[in-house]
């Protein structure tokens, strides 16, 4: 571990402070330091580098939003025996860390002029079949090509998703297009009731 230490350390160090007065400070000798390079690595630390590997091209592909628990299980699905104490310590080591820039996004505008529905529901959100109850919302993901905007129609019955639209921009036509492929694919009858929030979207 001091020949590791050392290693890893002494470029950091002023140039008039070389390898083998840091070796004097840790107490083990230049000789050693010399054999400890030439020695090849154990299998320890080229699993270590093998696992190093993955976990930035995970972290890279995640936009860096992976810690280390979803990091971990990103490995052992690709057949990696690795745990999370051991991905913490690769990622500490290497400065991996999750970056969290992406400000919390507000999808529901209330504060508008436009009709309010009453609320009909009122929170009962169980059918007795089909095409009673539909719930509308819109969610929203980071992408590398920035906010993506998902709009979703679920049919409480059965909670199956009946209509959706995507978009880079959270408009109406979102809402409704959306709502459009609900109507298509259901046919729904009079009193059949569409419940969302009340943003200014619905």
């Amino acid at each position: 571990m001091r020949f590791r230490f050392v290693e890893e350390h002494w470029t950091n160090f002023p140039a008039n402070f070389p390898a083998n007065r840091l070796c004097d400070v840790v107490g083990v000798s230049a000789r050693g330091l010399r054999a400890f390079r030439r020695r090849p690595a154990s299998r320890r630390p080229r699993s270590d580098m093998v696992t190093l590997a993955h976990i930035k091209e995970r972290s890279r592909l995640s936009l860096g939003s992976y810690g280390r628990p979803r990091l971990t299980e990103e490995l052992k699905e690709i057949g990696l025996d690795v745990g999370h104490r051991r991905v913490g310590r690769l990622m500490r080591h290497n400065g991996i860390s999750v970056v969290r820039t992406r400000k919390h996004k507000v999808t529901t505008d209330s504060d508008h002029k436009f009709n309010i529905a009453p609320n009909l529901l009122d929170r009962d959100f169980t059918a007795e079949g089909p095409n009673q109850k539909w719930a509308g919302g819109i969610s929203y993901e980071w992408t590398r090509e920035g906010w993506l905007y998902l709009a979703v129609i679920l049919d409480l019955h059965s909670r199956r998703v009946i209509g959706w639209a995507v978009s880079n921009r959270m408009k109406r036509d979102l809402a409704i297009r959306a709502l459009r492929m609900a109507i298509a694919f259901r046919q729904p009858p009079k009193g059949c009731i569409h419940h969302t929030d009340r943003g200014s979207q619905y």
